[in-house]
């Protein structure tokens, strides 16, 4: 059996407090992240120690189920993190400044501006009494762009993401668009400050199979054209296979596997990927094997038993795992929050 090392999760080193940036240095950089909600002396954790790097352009899909910790991870980037939960400690750094220690005026230059956010429900996140111009205008508006120069630049965003008739798209108002549509709009606004990173959080949920493939594509051709960094949050390991270079698997608040996507793709380290992936149905037509189910249900981040958080749910659990929690361990080339090597397991 190989020595099993444990590794530092963020692989990078990272500039002290003021120093400048780099192009080495991880345009993201979060470290040692505990997100939970803080009452007297009592402290409960909803995310767990996560460390992420985001490289300049690369494309990082974040996956896991429901309760993850997932969106929370990348609300804390921006400081949106809904009341009482709050960054109870660790670091997040961009662009080498650690954003938890902004005023509100530094943060409203980078939310938006440097870092933009597109969400799942766009019906939610746009007003529905002001029309998209205004909408898109303003934004542009808070970013410094004086009036000309943010209408020309809304009419050109519309037309970067391929709506038909940008002069009709930005003169209606939300309610008159399809789901579709609005979503192409939300892109278009988050492009409009052209952002160094886009976080794309589960931006495909409420659309239909057709218009999901459109928005994947436009975020992929638009990456590709304007080489932002993209981090893709989904509970979907079929949406990010072609899309991202690297997937973070998260489970129970906390990362259990960082691979490069081909490589978690044809040998995961960790049971919990393992088990999403048999999941998916095959893309043939013929005969096909059952598909994998996940007994169970993942526990409460904020209540957890001693040691793995999945092995309840783990065919491959031994003594260990239920006195012990395992750290990030290196499986040449990938991350996996597991104690047993892949080899053990088949």
């Amino acid at each position: 059996m190989r020595h099993e090392e444990t590794v530092d999760p963020a692989r990078a080193a990272t500039p002290a407090a003021g120093a400048p940036w780099s192009a080495k240095t991880p345009l993201l950089s979060i470290q040692d992240l505990v997100v939970g909600i803080r009452r007297r002396r009592e402290e409960r954790h909803i995310v767990r120690g996560v460390s992420l790097d985001v490289a300049a352009g690369e494309k990082v899909g974040v996956v896991g189920e429901s309760g993850s910790g997932k969106t929370l991870t990348m609300l804390s980037v921006l400081q949106l993190l809904p009341p009482p939960v709050r960054v109870l400690s660790g670091a997040v750094r961009f662009g080498g400044r650690d954003l938890t220690r902004l005023d509100d005026k530094e943060l409203a230059e980078v939310r938006g501006g440097e870092v933009a956010m597109v969400y799942q429900d766009p019906m939610s996140s746009l007003n529905p009494l002001l029309r998209i111009r205004t909408q898109i205008t303003e934004a542009l508006r808070a970013h410094g762009v004086d009036h000309d120069a943010a209408a020309v630049r809304t009419r050109e965003v519309l037309g970067q993401v391929g709506l038909p008739d940008p002069l009709r798209i930005e003169a209606a108002f939300p309610h008159e668009l399809s789901g579709g549509m609005l979503q192409r709009v939300m892109v278009a606004m988050a492009l409009a400050t052209s952002p160094r990173l886009l976080v794309a959080d589960e931006p495909t949920t409420a659309l239909d199979v057709t218009i999901q493939q459109q928005i994947l594509d436009l975020v992929e051709d638009l990456q590709a054209r304007t080489h932002m960094a993209v981090v893709w949050v989904t509970h979907d390991l079929g949406v990010v296979a072609r899309l991202v270079d690297r997937v973070v698997v998260m489970y129970a608040g906390r990362v259990v596997e960082d691979a490069p996507t081909g490589r978690l793709f044809e040998r995961p380290t960790h049971p919990y990927t393992e088990a999403l992936l048999g999941s998916l149905p095959g893309p043939g037509v013929g005969h096909r094997s059952a598909l994998t189910q996940i007994g169970g249900t993942p526990p409460d981040p904020s209540r957890l038993p001693p040691g793995c958080p999945y092995r309840a749910r783990c065919p491959y659990a031994f003594d260990r795992c239920a006195v012990e929690e395992p750290p990030l361990l290196d499986r040449n080339g990938s991350l996996a929050a597991c104690w047993k090597e892949p080899e053990l397991w088949r």
